[in-house]
C-alpha cells in the first residue's frame, strides 16, 4: 500500500514538474516577445501547478509519517528526514519496486533541476534588462542622480521589478 501511494504521488509530481518546465518556457517566450497577456495567463497556470505540488507535498509528508510510525513499531528507530525516509522506504521494498521508485524519483529530480535552470536563466535575462535600463536612465538623465520618482513625485527605490514609463522621448 505504501509503495503504490508513494509511486502515485511521485508520478503526479513528475508530471506536474514536466508541465511546469513547458509553462516556464512559454513564460520565457512571452517575456522575450513582450506578450504580456500570454505572460499573465502562463503565470496563472504556473501558480495552479505550484498549488497542486504543495498538496502533493503534504500527501507525501503524511505518507512518510505513516512509514516512520510503521518503522518505529517494527523496531527501526532511526530518526529520518524526508529524503532519508524515502531511501529507507525504498530500501525495504522488493528489488523491482525499489528500482521503480528510484527511477521515478531520479526522473523527478532531473525535471526539477531543468525547471530550476530555466528559472535561473530567465531571472538572469531579466536582471540584465533591469541593469541595462538603469544604466540607460543614469546616462540619459544625469540630473536625476540615479534616482527614480513615481507619478506622484515620491522617490522610487532602485528595485525595478516592474517599470512603467509615462514619458515620451
Amino acid at each position: 500500500m505504501i509503495y503504490e501511494k508513494c509511486r502515485d504521488i511521485l508520478i503526479q509530481e513528475f508530471e506536474l514538474i514536466q508541465n511546469a518546465v513547458i509553462i516556464q518556457e512559454k513564460i520565457r517566450n512571452a517575456v522575450t516577445e513582450r506578450q504580456w497577456v500570454a505572460f499573465e495567463d502562463n503565470l496563472s497556470v504556473m501558480n495552479a501547478i505550484e498549488n497542486k505540488l504543495e498538496v502533493l507535498e503534504v500527501e507525501r509528508e503524511q505518507l512518510f509519517d505513516v512509514y516512520k510510525t510503521i518503522a518505529h513499531q517494527q523496531g527501526f528507530s532511526e530518526t529520518l528526514d524526508s529524503r532519508g525516509c524515502f531511501y529507507a522506504l525504498a530500501a525495504n521494498l522488493p528489488e523491482n519496486q525499489r528500482n521503480d521508485l528510484n527511477t521515478i524519483y531520479r526522473s523527478l529530480k532531473l525535471e526539477a533541476a531543468k525547471l530550476k535552470i530555466a528559472n535561473e536563466a530567465l531571472m538572469t535575462y531579466i536582471d540584465g534588462i533591469k541593469t541595462m535600463l538603469k544604466d540607460f536612465f543614469d546616462l540619459a538623465f544625469i540630473e536625476r542622480g540615479g534616482k527614480m520618482y513615481t507619478k506622484a513625485g515620491t522617490h522610487f527605490s532602485h528595485d525595478m521589478r516592474s517599470i512603467v514609463l509615462n514619458q515620451s522621448f
